[in-house]
């Protein structure tokens, strides 16, 4: 029963996001509000599929903490529901992601279209990290806010690795707090996997980090911190991660 939820997600969802792809480019002529909120409608709706189909319930907490201003979110990126998730959530936001993602057929295309996103290479060293903080200030004086995926991929549950730079540059460099968030999204959604399980998804909101006053570096260490620890409360799979698994 589970593979057949998950087959039946599956084909909803792909079949959806070229459907709506589709759309997007042939009204690559209208307003940008339009592609904004059709990318939103579609992530609603997957949202909703994944609660359909696959029994995946998404509450969020620390609600009080988002900012009144545009900010920087930091958000553990371990499956893909917080990506479609925090698109949902937030006010108008952007994403920091390799370059690589906007040569995919319909869905990388919709993306670049909807999102105009801060495409990077990650190879580049510090020209990507001036890339993020010279685009980043545009957006964010535009009141877009900015998501970064800090580890620059998709982990593994139960793990992590050293924060990129470029998301607490940016905040330093423009003095907007940023915004941690942590989740158990990768219990249930595992990258590459098939199968999605049932269960409850918990987006929690951190405290907001003010960059005053601090280095980059600084920034990184309190974000990751932050999430982290609270990865290690909701998370089953952080809860049993084997011994010499970074926390």
């Amino acid at each position: 029963m589970l593979a057949l939820r998950s087959l039946a997600f599956n084909v909803f969802g792909f079949g959806s996001v070229v459907l709506f792809a589709i759309v997007l480019l042939l009204c690559f002529w209208a307003p940008y509000r339009f592609h904004w909120f059709m990318c939103v409608t579609w992530c609603r709706l997957a949202v909703w599929a994944a609660k359909f189909f696959c029994g995946i319930h998404v509450v969020v907490e620390g609600e009080e903490n988002v900012p009144d201003r545009p900010s920087v979110v930091m958000i553990k990126h371990t499956s893909t529901l917080e990506t479609l998730w925090q698109v949902t959530y937030f006010p108008q936001t952007t994403w920091v992601l390799k370059r690589e993602i906007l040569y995919a057929p319909f869905f990388g295309w919709a993306i670049g279209l909807a999102l105009k996103p801060i495409a990077i290479d990650r190879g580049a060293g510090g020209a990507a990290v001036r890339q993020v903080i010279r685009q980043g200030r545009e957006k964010l004086a535009q009141g877009i806010w900015v998501t970064i995926f800090p580890e620059g991929t998709r982990m593994a549950p139960g793990q992590t690795r050293k924060y990129g730079v470029s998301g607490a540059a940016l905040a330093c460099d423009t003095g907007v707090p940023v915004v941690p968030v942590a989740h158990n999204a990768g219990d249930l959604w595992q990258r590459r996997s098939f199968t999605k399980k049932p269960g409850t998804v918990r987006f929690v909101i951190g405290p907001t980090i003010d960059p005053a006053g601090l280095e980059p570096r600084q920034v990184n260490e309190k974000a990751q911190a932050w999430v982290e620890a609270t990865m290690h409360e909701i998370s089953a799979v952080y809860q049993s991660a084997p011994e010499g698994v970074p926390p």
